[in-house]
């Protein structure tokens, strides 16, 4: 794809972020440095959805102010879309759509910052535009809080919202010994349906035994009810209190979601389960089997949006992962993801470079925490994930704040692009 010349698009898709708008701007103003290259810089609104409905709009006519304030701005300033696209060989009406949209507006580049249906959504637009013979580059950008996307070290996202949840369980930990008399325990449900990097973060809060967390559980290691309430009642009577940090996806040893018990679920449009529960569950247990008041805690969208307690280090790896997708797509580099590699021995010597992984190999896979990462009675976590992710949560990001003393975010004014095609487009799913 060397040589190649023409409009690119940036878009992003799933759940926000505290640092997916960083990535967007590493995209942006990269691309602005290559005029020769990309003649114009388009964004599609609600990701692919943008594209569908050829409801783009021109990222030049954004003041330089509003784009560069994108890398203190949470959430998906582009908007965001959670809309599968069907597999290619069953229906390709949606894929000869979206290069429709692409030939009519000479987009030659697709900037995609998402997670792993992202990366399949790009992976297999360009297979299609290779097979019809229109010359384009789709480059992916790794976004998920979940820190679960296989191929790279971490994801950007995951070090801000293990910061945030950090300080929130150290938090609810004071609250906790100062009124313990009365309400001696606390749950704080996490994020994390499949995996457990977010809730195995917060270990990192417990600097002395007195610290909360004093327990934390993940999804890969079974949850037995009975084997928590007997580390509930252990820990009242080491400590005289219990925090606790549970991701929402905990399962039983058969592998059923223990939320079960707490009401039905949902499922979104990729077929992935709303999860949620696993917090007011775990208090009830507690109040019905040990026998003391419990409160639970669940922040929700909050901890993946959370731009006030932003880690730097998470900040300025999301925009270089946003500057080096266009830079590989540059040198003709098509069918990649950008993938972040660590370097450095221990949390003291932490570096971090990019490198690039096939669409395809993240699409299809998953990266589970690692049991090496909690310990043997799998109810906290080890120095290896306290070195893992210590060095991701580092530093303070940058805010623009307002007179009254809230942060100022920027907002696009996301000027529409004529639309070429001379046709609209239905979808046919929400």
């Amino acid at each position: 794809m060397a040589g190649l010349k023409g409009n690119c698009v940036v878009a992003q898709s799933g759940g926000p972020t505290t640092v997916i708008n960083a990535s967007a701007c590493g995209v942006i103003q990269e691309a602005a440095r290559h005029e020769g290259v990309f003649t114009g810089i388009l964004g599609s609104h609600n990701g692919i959805l943008g594209v569908l409905h050829e409801d783009l709009f021109d990222l030049t006519r954004e003041s330089s102010r509003t784009i560069d304030d994108l890398r203190r701005t949470p959430a998906s300033a582009l908007g965001s879309c959670r809309y599968k696209l069907k597999d290619l060989d069953a229906d390709r009406a949606d894929y000869e759509r979206i290069l429709e949209v692409f030939r009519a507006h000479d987009i030659r580049f697709f900037f995609y910052i998402g997670g792993n249906d992202s990366m399949d959504t790009a992976d297999k637009v360009s297979k299609l535009a290779a097979d019809s013979g229109y010359a384009m580059a789709a480059v992916g950008v790794p976004k998920t809080i979940d820190n679960d996307l296989a191929e790279t070290d971490h994801c950007p996202g995951y070090g801000s919202v293990a910061k945030y949840l950090g300080a929130a369980v150290m938090e609810a930990g004071r609250d906790t010994e100062a009124m313990y008399t009365t309400d001696s325990c606390a749950v704080l449900e996490t994020m994390g349906r499949h995996a457990g990097w977010i809730a195995a973060a917060t270990g990192v809060a417990q600097r002395t035994p007195e610290d909360a967390p004093h327990l934390v559980y993940v999804p890969e290691i079974a949850f037995s009810i009975e084997g928590f309430v007997a580390d509930v009642k252990a820990c009242l009577d080491r400590v005289g209190r219990c925090v606790v940090a549970a991701s929402e996806g905990l399962v039983n040893d058969q592998g059923a979601y223990i939320a079960t018990e707490a009401g039905s679920f949902s499922t979104d449009s990729f077929g992935h389960t709303q999860m949620g529960g696993v917090g007011e569950l775990l208090k009830n247990v507690v109040e019905a089997d040990v026998g003391v008041k419990c409160r639970y805690n669940k922040l929700g969208t909050c901890q993946r949006t959370a731009m006030h307690f932003a880690s730097r280090t998470d900040v300025d790896e999301a925009y270089l992962a946003g500057q080096a997708a266009v830079r590989a797509a540059v040198d003709g580099v098509t069918d990649k993801m950008v993938t972040l590699l660590r370097e450095g021995d221990g949390p003291a010597n932490y570096a971090c470079r990019t490198g690039l992984a096939d669409l395809r190999a993240v699409a299809n896979g998953e990266k589970l925490l690692p049991r090496s990462f909690m310990n043997e009675a799998g109810n906290h976590i080890t120095d290896a994930m306290r070195d893992y992710v210590v060095p991701l949560m580092r530093g303070q990001a940058d805010l623009r704040v307002g007179e009254d003393g809230l942060p100022v975010f920027a907002r696009l004014a996301r000027r529409a692009v004529k639309q070429k095609t001379g046709r609209s487009y239905s979808i046919t799913q929400p």
